[in-house]
């Protein structure tokens, strides 16, 4: 089964909390801090592999999470860091956020890795906090959370030469000529449920690859039918090869067609217009194509797009339009209708992470947020000092502001980054 599109999730390992730890042994009661640093958790990492040709791996397993850094330990040993995972995709591969549908990553080579989801930093173990004046601080830093995204696969075919046209034209014969490939064909409409790639080398041993593209309908621009999932596959195409029943025995003018299906490929990305493309006449050993024939090199061939008889059937006319299609791809090497940059997801940095004040039970109430993690790692808060200055912190950034309107009272517990004041006033 061919399968284009996935959705799934992908977490990152959260970083492993700094040890709070003195140093005991005989004879010495009161030693330094010793606590050491959690352990980096596991980032989320895709890899790009040509021995996957759909993403029906996908369609089971939609959970990928990464470990989690292990705690810091006593006597300055730091924890264990979280195993990545790693996540193969085919190539030609989309990766995009879901919510705001914005591209992370667009995996095109054969064995790029990219790390999309960085694991959480481990924390700090209070020995990092020791100084001439703080010789016995009581805290550590908290590991960096992990990151969690809902996310969408799209795979994009990489093919040179995308071949379109409506329904019951003809493509799969062509691609089954041109190449090695063996779609399933049949006289009715729809045969083709999912493209299909084949290898083709000209007179002159220039190989290319060629897409068969499921026939489209009016209103696949829009949607209608599987357009989308069928016009995905379009964008990465260098040129196009647009099919026509030149026999007209569908009931369709094989003129209207072109435009129509022209139509519905600038209604679903406009750049896919600006495309080369030649139309191939088929069926041209049928009767009465050959008025058909002339009408579209009359129609297209003053707006530039070459018309070739073709007969898909029977191997005619097949040879001399394989090798035009070679000569366009040699005069557009870098010409690809889809370019991932300029729709591209940033992720938010951990300076920017909001703050958040919240009620979590009827006198219990929680602070959290980068900022607060970071003032809390360069506080001694084991002095009046100390706290009085942390105090400060929040009111100047409006902490204590908003626990005030959520009702907090003398002698309710405020947890700040997983410490818990009590007596806040």
């Amino acid at each position: 089964m061919f399968i284009d599109k996935a959705a799934i999730n992908v977490k990152s390992g959260k970083g492993g909390d700094g040890c709070v730890s003195f140093y005991r042994a005989k004879y010495i009661v009161s030693g330094g801090p010793d606590g050491g640093d959690g352990g980096r958790g596991g980032d989320v990492i895709f890899e790009a592999s040509d021995g996957m040709v759909t993403l029906m791996d996908f369609r089971y397993k939609r959970k990928f999470a990464a470990r989690d850094g292990e705690n810091g330990q006593k006597c300055n040993r730091s924890g264990k860091s979280g195993e990545d995972v790693t996540i193969k995709t085919p190539v030609g591969t989309i990766i995009r956020e879901t919510k705001s549908g914005k591209i992370m990553a667009d995996m095109t080579t054969p064995g790029e890795r990219i790390t999309l989801l960085k694991g959480g930093r481990g924390g700090r173990g209070n020995q990092r906090f020791a100084t001439p004046t703080r010789q016995a601080p009581r805290y550590a830093e908290p590991g960096k959370p992990s990151k969690s995204y809902d996310i969408t696969l799209e795979l994009k075919l990489i093919a040179d030469v995308g071949v379109i046209g409506f329904p019951n034209v003809g493509k799969s014969t062509l691609l089954s000529m041109a190449t090695n490939a063996n779609p399933k064909i049949a006289n009715y409409h729809f045969t083709t449920l999912s493209p299909n790639l084949g290898v083709v080398r000209d007179a002159y041993g220039e190989d290319f690859v060629l897409a068969d593209i499921p026939g489209l309908i009016e209103g696949a621009g829009t949607g209608a039918g599987l357009g989308y999932d069928f016009l995905r596959h379009i964008e990465r195409t260098r040129a196009l090869i647009h099919v026509v029943d030149a026999s007209g025995m569908e009931g369709t003018d094989p003129v209207e067609s072109v435009y129509k299906i022209n139509a519905e490929l600038k209604s679903y990305n406009e750049k896919l217009t600006e495309l080369p493309q030649v139309i191939a006449a088929n069926k041209m050993d049928l009767c009465e194509t050959r008025e058909n024939f002339e009408r579209l090199k009359d129609e297209f061939e003053k707006q530039g797009i070459d018309v070739f008889a073709i007969s898909a059937a029977s191997n005619d006319g097949i040879t001399p339009l394989i090798s035009h299609m070679a000569r366009v791809l040699k005069d557009n090497p870098d010409r690809v209708a889809f370019h991932a940059s300029f729709d591209f997801f940033e992720e938010p940095p951990d300076d920017e992470e909001p703050v958040i004040v919240e009620k979590t039970g009827e006198r219990n109430f929680s602070v959290r947020g980068s900022t607060v993690e970071k003032m809390l790692g360069r506080t001694n808060l084991d002095t009046e000092k100390g706290f009085a200055f942390f105090q400060k912190f929040l009111k100047d950034v409006g902490i204590t502001r908003q626990l005030d309107e959520l009702g907090v009272k003398d002698g309710d517990t405020v947890s700040v980054c997983g410490f818990e004041f009590e007596n806040w006033s």
